[in-house]
């Protein structure tokens, strides 16, 4: 059978790669094209447009790449027309997916979405395009399911977080190795994930590296995202005693102590390392004055919203700054306040429902389309 599908992020690529391996052994004779990144690419299938040419955040960015974005929309009708898959499998990124839904359904092509959009947090009123234009939703936060159902009568399958075979599934590496063949010291990390866009990088990592010299036993090393070169963060790097590690974020985490971490899937890949993180978000003004405006959750993180506690201190705009951050970083490096958040941490990792999410995903779709 034949599959299209669109991932518009980092972690979409990740999801997407895992969820591809599974139809694979599912379907083994499966055709896939597919919107997404390396990993996606490494796993099979065609690449048809990779995700770096794709994601724009925060509302100004969108209006100013407007051009961009609609001939993007294009060229995936186009080619979804040619190939004529027997499904359309969407992946989060709702501004892009869930106009592809609406005109997917008017060719009657199947229409699955896995990791739904965040509608629970702003444009709750999606839900009636889910409702008309998507005909199956996997879910992948246990609040998910009750807010579907119980709140909106639509029925959908909560499949475990993705994140948790992705963690366990990968090659592990200890630390002495990943210290020695990264040329890093031996004192302990704390790791700096700035996101993976380049307005995001440019927001947050300036912010971090400004308590870089109150750490001195510590040594501080950025994740660098897969989708951008080493050249776009060599000017941030430019007389700081920090280091840099590209496309290695996995095996950072599982040898940090501790982190600074820009919201975002990042705040839960952290937390499943059981790393004590601070979780910081900076968007233009404009942006973030609209986005105050209309989102009404108690709290930014995957962490904390899925706990329903601030269990790690988010640091959100003005809030953001060196002496914020100072502090905060300090409270995680202290062994009593350590030890209670991870306690937490394993408790967030049993409200996630256990591994087998692209595995579970895989086998309701394939059995949908053969029924």
């Amino acid at each position: 059978m034949k599959y299209y599908i669109i991932a518009g992020e980092a972690s979409g690529d990740l999801h997407g790669s895992n969820l591809m391996k599974s139809i694979f052994n599912e379907d083994p004779n499966a055709e896939i094209h597919f919107w997404g990144g390396d990993l996606m690419q490494k796993t099979g299938g065609t690449l048809v447009k990779h995700y770096r040419d794709l994601a724009f955040m925060g509302f100004i960015e969108v209006v100013m790449n407007l051009k961009t974005i609609l001939n993007n929309l294009k060229i995936c009708k186009k080619d979804i027309q040619k190939f004529q898959p027997d499904v359309l499998i969407f992946i989060d990124y709702p501004g892009f997916n869930m106009r592809i839904a609406k005109w997917a359904k008017t060719l009657g092509i199947p229409t699955h979405y896995y990791i739904s959009p965040q509608i629970w947090a702003w444009k709750e009123n999606r839900i009636n395009a889910i409702k008309r234009d998507v005909d199956k939703m996997y879910v992948i936060l246990p609040f998910e399911k009750d807010f579907y159902e119980k709140k909106h009568n639509y029925p959908v399958e909560f499949v475990g977080h993705p994140l948790i075979d992705a963690i366990q599934n990968r090659i592990k590496t200890d630390e002495a190795t990943f210290k020695k063949e990264n040329n890093l010291s031996d004192k302990p990390i704390i790791a700096l994930l700035p996101g993976s866009r380049k307005q995001e990088i440019t927001k947050m990592l300036n912010e971090m590296l400004s308590v870089v010299n109150d750490f001195k036993d510590y040594q501080f090393v950025i994740a660098g995202a897969p989708s951008q070169e080493y050249d776009f963060y060599k000017p941030f790097l430019k007389d700081k005693n920090v280091n840099f590690i590209s496309n290695k974020t996995y095996d950072l985490l599982s040898v940090s102590h501790a982190a600074l971490v820009t919201s975002g899937t990042a705040t839960l890949e952290t937390a499943l390392f059981k790393v004590p993180e601070v979780v910081l978000y900076k968007g233009s003004n404009i942006s973030y004055q609209i986005a105050k405006r209309i989102i009404t959750l108690k709290y930014i993180s995957l962490v904390n919203l899925i706990m329903d506690a601030p269990v790690v201190t988010e640091l959100i705009q003005d809030e953001c700054n060196k002496e914020n951050i100072k502090k905060e970083l300090q409270k995680i490096l202290e062994e009593n306040h350590r030890n209670k958040v991870l306690e937490d941490f394993k408790e967030l990792e049993e409200k996630l429902g256990g591994s087998g999410a692209s595995r579970k995903t895989a086998k309701l779709i394939v059995e949908s389309l053969k029924k």
